[in-house]
């Protein structure tokens, strides 16, 4: 079983908590990307990241200075957002840590794949930035199959606790053998299930969070998840598609 999840925009750097156990499985893909970026104008990248003009001048200065391979951070504590700050890795224990490297994967436009504890540095490039390389014509192109390939080959269950924009890099190369759940978080609206976006994000972390510390190696198991008020909800569940309604709390 594999759990794949977002990254997100805000990083940090820590090299001292935890150690770095390896070096991304698509490194040389990711140096490639880094030329390609550091070759572009402070313009050119902006428009790229689509950001203000402190974001990107912190973002440029870092990649002036990029080095993929020294002083790095373990992926999973790198990223700042949401996600991250409910899965709240920093207080795993030794076991949830290897539960986690073992099922837990960030897809990445920058990186691809990232295991919990393959080192990174800070890096802006979104999945949907319009970055043209060689033939391709994005991100979605120029990483193609290779994703979908890389995790597929390590089970025949996926956990898919990411966004859209990430999940479809999966998702668009599923076959025959290969189950793919997708849990959604939402509360109902006039009979509608409704995903708003910051509850969402805490759900998922939430969710690896509840995971690692029930070891859980059963997908169906994930179905007894209750925490932020969320209750799995049989009757608007498939095979495929596993929904956590928000229960309505009165005052």
């Amino acid at each position: 079983m594999r759990i794949i999840i977002s990254p997100a925009k805000k990083m940090n750097v820590d090299t001292d908590s935890l150690p770095v156990r390896d070096l991304p499985a698509f490194l040389e893909q990711t140096e490639e990307l880094c030329r390609e970026l550091q070759s572009k104008s402070p313009e050119e990248l902006q428009k790229l990241w689509k950001c203000n003009d402190q974001i990107a001048a912190l973002n440029i200065e870092r990649l002036r200075q990029m080095d993929l391979r020294r002083n790095l951070t373990p992926a999973v504590l790198a990223y700042e957002g949401i996600q991250y700050q409910y899965m709240a890795p920093n207080v795993f224990t030794n076991q949830e840590y290897d539960y986690i490297q073992e099922h837990l994967r960030i897809l990445s436009g920058f990186y691809g794949i990232l295991r919990p504890f393959d080192g990174v540095t800070p890096y802006r490039l979104e999945m949907q930035a319009k970055l043209k390389i060689h033939e391709a014509k994005d991100l979605y192109n120029y990483w193609n199959n290779q994703l979908a390939d890389h995790i597929f080959a390590g089970t025949d269950c996926v956990i898919n606790l990411a966004s859209k924009e990430y999940s479809i890099c999966v998702s668009k190369y599923l076959h025959p053998g290969i189950r793919f759940i997708t849990c959604v978080f939402g509360e109902e609206k006039d009979g509608k299930i409704i995903e708003k976006g910051t509850m969402c994000k805490m759900a998922r972390g939430e969710m690896v969070r509840y995971m690692a510390e029930h070891q859980i190696e059963n997908p169906e198991d994930i179905r007894t998840f209750d925490r932020l008020d969320y209750a799995f909800n049989s009757e608007r569940s498939d095979e495929e598609t596993y929904v956590f309604v928000k229960s309505s709390k009165k005052m």
